[in-house]
């Protein structure tokens, strides 16, 4: 029999649940960088784990000796594609060095002149406005010390967040042993071994994926390279890497990439005498990038998407384009490996599932 007490304790405990997510929501909104921090240093220890176990085996590393190195590399490598962007700082600031400040002044100058002529012609006295507008008290000039104040809060957080990835990458990777073990002290009992298998085969099957996706990435900057440097387009290696890397995007990156390029390529080539010039050498790299585009999509995604996941491509076609239309832009990005981490919880809860069955048969 229902009475009122049970009402009430029923009524009470869904207030203190709900209260609950509630506050657990706020915090993970206010902690939202720690967990990017965390989900980042993630991947990257799966990247690197390999790598700490070929080094281990291979040239017989010491444990740490191998993750130190292991980190090294990555830092060695972000230096180097920071380092890329030098060149286009460089020859930007030659362009603005080129600058005649004296011919610029003249031209102000005369401007200035040409309006107060035309003013005291149509008896206007622009003096008195300016007097009466009191223009001077409401021009803001704040926003060049607060736009330099954000620049360099921007670069320091960038620190701090390289910073704090690298940290929590080498514990993730020293200590990976010890967070298994740890782990089975706290997972109830009755679903340790399932928990503990996804993980084993999420780590294995996305450590294949991001591998893959870099290796992707690198074969796309190699060919796009040359392809720049053929027809000596400038800054060829920062505009490869950028083209390259908007590959992370799926089917719609290599379409922004196309575009860029060409962009980049006319300003490249912009000039009175260099029209003609331009606008073939724009068409011969937008050629090379079709071409290489071609040669991505019918070898080194198909091998990555669907041998690296085991999923078929048209099922991760169908999960990308779902993706896209609910989450835009970031949920193309995340959903395969969301999508593996769904496939292989499904198979070790709930394997006699048909669909699951049918999904994870490869798994």
């Amino acid at each position: 029999m229902v009475t009122s007490k049970t009402i009430g304790n029923g009524i009470l405990r869904a207030l203190v649940i709900t209260t609950g997510a509630i506050l657990l929501l706020f915090l993970l909104y206010k902690i939202q960088s720690v967990i990017l921090f965390l989900f980042i240093a993630l991947i990257v220890s799966m990247i690197g784990s390999p790598i700490v176990k070929f080094l281990e085996r291979k040239f017989k590393f010491n444990h740490i000796v191998a993750v130190i190195v292991t980190l090294l590399f990555f830092i060695l490598l972000l230096a180097g594609f920071i380092m890329m962007f030098v060149p286009l700082i460089i020859s930007q600031g030659e362009n603005l060095s080129l600058l005649d400040t004296g011919k610029l002044q003249q031209d102000i100058t005369h401007l200035i002149n040409q309006l107060d002529t035309y003013f005291s012609d149509h008896n206007i006295d622009a003096q008195n406005m300016l007097k009466q507008s009191n223009l001077a008290s409401k021009l803001n000039l704040n926003f060049i010390p607060n736009f330099i104040n954000s620049l360099i809060t921007i670069l320091g957080d960038v620190g701090v967040a390289i910073g704090s990835v690298i940290f929590i990458t080498f514990f993730f990777l020293k200590d990976r042993k010890l967070f298994t073990i740890n782990a089975k002290k706290i997972l109830p009992s009755e679903h340790e071994e399932k928990i503990l298998n996804s993980f084993q085969k999420i780590n294995h099957l996305l450590s294949r994926y991001f591998i893959g996706l870099i290796g992707q990435m690198t074969i796309l900057f190699v060919l796009y390279l040359i392809v720049l440097l053929i027809f000596g387009v400038q800054n060829a290696f920062i505009i490869a890497f950028i083209t390259a890397l908007l590959n992370i995007i799926p089917y719609v990156g290599p379409l922004i990439a196309t575009v860029l390029v060409a962009v980049l390529t006319m300003l490249s080539n912009m000039g009175p005498d260099n029209q003609s010039h331009m606008l073939s050498t724009t068409l011969y790299v937008l050629i090379g990038y079709s071409v290489a585009q071609i040669i991505d999509n019918n070898i080194t995604t198909p091998l990555i998407f669907s041998n690296s996941v085991n999923s078929h491509p048209l099922e991760i076609f169908i999960v990308i384009l779902a993706s896209g239309f609910i989450f835009g832009v970031l949920g193309m990005i995340v959903a395969v490996p969301l999508y593996t981490i769904a496939k292989v919880v499904a198979k070790e809860f709930f394997p006699e599932n048909p669909v699951v069955k049918v999904l994870t048969k490869k798994i």
